[in-house]
């Protein structure tokens, strides 16, 4: 009878020490459970957070490419004029009695092609703010050089220089012009002065549009 008592006695704290054991381990395993579950909502967290952000990246990458095809859009439809000519290879020009209308005929540039060097004449294809460029050269002695733009029968600008000696002279000037279509700009070489180009292109006359009206 007592040993029964004793071994009942032995059952009973081993089946309570694997039941602390048992408890010790759910315990352990709950903490465990909580920790992976905090990881988890951490990482959808940081998950959630950067769906958020590829969204967002993707919505400013797509209105960049709306405004990249509308600036290709406005590009393609902004007229295109530029134009870079020089005088001659031939060296002295004039000087004549009368005013003439200069023919630059090395064309370097003619986007639009709205400058003529047939005639020398530039015809503005749109109304706009445009700008001019001249650069005048003059090597022979005792000489007077210069020049007048005009913009349709109207002088806007004129320029001249004296070459009192040996050696050459030279003489630029830029001016901004509002053209309507059709309006015609060119340059004249004043009555009875000279002026001078050769390969070097030292006699230039440029224009280009800076926008549209």
């Amino acid at each position: 009878m007592r040993r029964a008592a004793v071994f009942l006695a032995l059952l009973l704290c081993l089946l309570w020490t694997g039941a602390q054991a048992l408890e010790a381990k759910m315990s352990s395993s709950e903490k465990e459970v909580e920790e992976l579950q905090r990881e988890n909502t951490d990482l959808l967290a940081r998950v959630t957070a950067s769906e958020n952000k590829s969204t967002a990246l993707e919505a400013r990458l797509s209105s960049s490419e709306k405004e990249v095809e509308e600036l290709q859009r406005e590009n393609a439809d902004r007229p295109q004029v530029a134009f870079s000519t020089g005088l001659t290879d031939a060296g002295s020009v004039g000087p004549f009695k009368t005013d003439i209308t200069l023919k630059f005929s090395k064309v370097f540039t003619n986007i639009g092609q709205a400058y003529s060097p047939t005639t020398g004449i530039f015809t503005a294809p749109v109304r706009g703010v445009y700008y001019f460029r001249i650069n005048a050269w003059e090597d022979s002695g005792q000489t007077w050089t210069g020049v007048e733009l005009f913009h349709n029968d109207q002088r806007k600008m004129r320029f001249n220089d004296y070459n009192d000696g040996g050696g050459y002279v030279s003489a630029s000037n830029v001016i901004l012009l509002q053209l309507e279509k059709g309006d015609v700009v060119y340059i004249v070489l004043i009555g009875n002065y000279s002026i001078y180009d050769d390969s070097y292109n030292r006699t230039i006359f440029s224009g280009f549009l800076l926008y549209a009206l």
